[in-house]
This record gives C-alpha cells, structure tokens and sequence, in this order.
C-alpha cells in the first residue's frame, strides 16, 4: 500500500512542477507579447508604454496572485 501511495504522490508532484513550468512560460509569453504591441494596442487596452515596459521587464516568477493556475 505504502508503495502504491508513494508512487501516486510522486505523479501528483510531476504534474505539479509540469504545471509551474507551463505557467511560467505562459507569463514569459506574454510578457512578450506585451512588449511587441504598439502605442494604438496599448491604449486600446488602457496601458502606456512605461506601464508595458515595467510589467515586461519583471521576471517570470513574480507574477500577480490572479495569473496562477
């Protein structure tokens, strides 16, 4: 029994880094994106430049509360 839980837990582990991964690029991607977009896009949106470059520039891992999985 021990081995069997052992063995699922180690399955929900994985899963939980491959799921921090995808998360992290999806950020990156987007971070991205953002970066690309044009002064019309960005105040389509209601963001300046300055505010798209600083949320651009930050690293992967600090990413709002409301982004994570």
């Amino acid at each position: 029994m021990t081995l069997i839980n052992t063995s699922i837990a180690h399955r929900r582990r994985r899963a939980s880094i491959l799921k921090t991964i995808t998360h992290l690029v999806a950020v990156h991607r987007q971070r991205k994106a953002l970066a690309r977009m044009d002064d019309a896009a960005l105040d389509d949106i209601g963001v300046s430049r300055t505010q798209a470059h600083r949320e651009a520039s930050r690293p992967i891992w600090d990413a709002p509360e409301t982004w994570r999985c």
